[in-house]
């Protein structure tokens, strides 16, 4: 059965230390009295020792709370609640007080080498941040909370890893190295689900390292190249096409030249030659007729 958090039973500590001092000086008046009446200090000594006790007791159940730290009580190993109010505060002097951090941690998991949606091997690392917000799970549901949410991370981050691609060639996937903000929001709610039950929170998670293998890393920066090539040449001859478009149809809007079939296929064809070619053209200059 999972545990929920819940306040605990304390007060101010300075008025238990003001009483606590109040009986220790007491005490002393009361140990006093057995000079007076040396026949009968049996109850004198009974007295002081009560309120000796008492102070004692006053003064154990104090603890001090510093910003963002919470302290967890259990009472003969039951859960009897969380203090969160800083200062000096009072509660059960029987019970334990575990100290417990609420404040915002993070760590960087390790690299992991793991085959994306493509098999392709890659190596994936990630930052994530957190805290606690349940401190009756942090403490109880689980070993060691601390590492119960590093294990969890990179768990999550493997299984991330093997559902996307590295690069993103299908637009209706999202990729690793293409979609960081969609990617960091599915990997902060996927761990998010992971630690649910420790009463931990991931505030962010993100992508710290991402690279293919050494052994292919060579193999795929070619494939990059390769496919930037493409997508270039493609643009270049996009735009060659419109452009040898818009001169004929200027050259016969405006009635400068009229040219055959033939001559607008020749046209054509020197056009996308300068048009698409990766060096300078030489030009050459025509003395004789059109034809």
């Amino acid at each position: 059965m999972a545990m929920k958090e819940r306040i605990a039973v304390s007060s101010s500590g300075w008025s238990a230390i003001a009483v606590g001092l109040g009986l220790s000086l007491g005490s002393l008046g009361v140990f006093a009295q057995v000079q007076l009446d040396p026949l009968h200090p049996g109850p004198y000594i009974a007295a002081g020792l009560a309120m000796v006790f008492a102070a004692t007791l006053l003064f154990k159940g104090c603890f001090v709370i510093g910003p963002n730290e919470a302290r967890v009580l259990t009472f003969f190993g039951r859960y009897a609640g969380s203090v969160r109010e800083t200062g000096l505060r009072f509660a059960n002097p029987f019970a334990t007080k575990h100290s417990i951090s609420l404040r915002v941690q993070n760590f960087e998991t390790a690299e992991i080498k793991v085959n994306d949606l493509e098999g392709n091997p890659i190596e994936i690392g990630a930052v994530v941040v957190w805290r606690v917000v349940d401190t009756a799970q942090a403490m109880f549901d689980v070993e060691s909370f601390a590492s119960f949410v590093k294990i969890q991370a990179e768990t999550a981050l493997r299984n991330l890893a093997m559902h996307h691609p590295y690069d993103g060639h299908d637009e209706t996937l999202i990729s690793l190295r293409g979609h960081s903000d969609d990617v960091s929001a599915l990997l902060r709610d996927e761990v998010n689900d992971k630690i649910a039950t420790a009463g931990v929170e991931v505030i962010d998670a993100r992508i710290t390292h991402l690279a293919y293998s050494p052994e292919i890393a060579q193999a795929m920066l070619q494939r990059q190249q390769a496919g930037a090539i493409i997508a270039a040449r493609t643009r270049i001859v996009e735009g060659a096409v419109s452009m040898v478009e818009m001169a004929l149809e200027q050259l016969a809007k405006r009635g400068i030249v009229e040219l055959d079939t033939e001559r607008k296929a020749a046209m054509v064809s020197n056009l996308l030659v300068v048009l698409c070619g990766e060096r300078a053209t030489q030009p050459v200059v025509n003395a004789g007729t059109l034809y």
